[in-house]
């Protein structure tokens, strides 16, 4: 009796959330630089750490206008991957989900702004890794992390501006990222990263895309 009344008192396990984030590089003067905000302290999930904007999709994403659609090889790449991002509206709702938390988050807008709202410019958006929040975590996400840099976006690096998400934004070298307090996930896909740009400063579209996982109490990684 005692096991069957610890069996029930047992949390049922989370099922990950369709999340989507976007790593803005910037490459206009010396060492490239990415943006990252920190999360306040009231945040349930990842309080106080530095992160790249971003956030939970919405199904509201899905009807999202875009003026620009993905690359050829990153739509393939999402599409067939998941149950949720199987067909190509379900890819770009991904996509138009990490530009929307961008502008929510830093004011920063990737397309063109009318009476409507904003219509997206997915062409520049690399794929350039996967991570599902492990078991056990208040919240957990699969996260599709995002990569443009600034210029070719028609971003200006000093249009930022901090939120109730985010705030102390800040662009961050590549080389000083091992200074602030950021989730080991964050780091980990900012090395990646970082060798990417070293092999290539382009960063192909389609490249292998890491994907991050929990396997019985292991972070396992692999390609895809």
């Amino acid at each position: 009796m005692q096991k069957e009344d610890a069996s029930k008192a047992r949390p049922k396990a989370l099922r990950p959330r369709d999340a989507a984030t976007l790593i803005l590089v910037d490459r206009s003067a010396g060492p490239w630089r990415v943006l990252m905000g920190k999360r306040h302290a009231r945040h349930v999930f990842m309080p106080d750490l530095y992160v790249f904007p971003g956030g939970r999709r919405d199904r509201r994403d899905h009807a999202l206008p875009f003026d620009t659609d993905m690359h050829p090889a990153v739509l393939d790449k999402l599409v067939g991957e998941s149950r949720s991002s199987k067909t190509p509206t379900g890819a770009r709702a991904l996509a138009l989900a990490a530009l929307r938390e961008l502008h929510e988050e830093t004011g920063i807008s990737i397309g063109e702004r009318d009476e409507r709202g904003l219509r997206a410019r997915l062409d520049g958006l690399r794929y350039v890794a996967r991570a599902i929040t492990p078991p056990g975590m208040v919240r957990r996400f699969d996260t599709r992390f995002f990569c443009t840099f600034a210029d070719e976006a028609g971003v200006d690096p000093a249009g930022i501006r901090d939120s109730n998400e985010l705030h102390d934004l800040r662009w961050v070298e590549l080389s000083a990222v091992g200074e602030i307090p950021m989730p080991e996930i964050t780091r980990s896909i900012l090395e990646e990263l970082r060798i990417l740009m070293d092999n290539d400063p382009g960063l192909p579209f389609g490249l292998p895309v890491p994907f991050f996982f929990d396997r019985r109490r292991t972070m396992v990684r692999v390609t895809f």
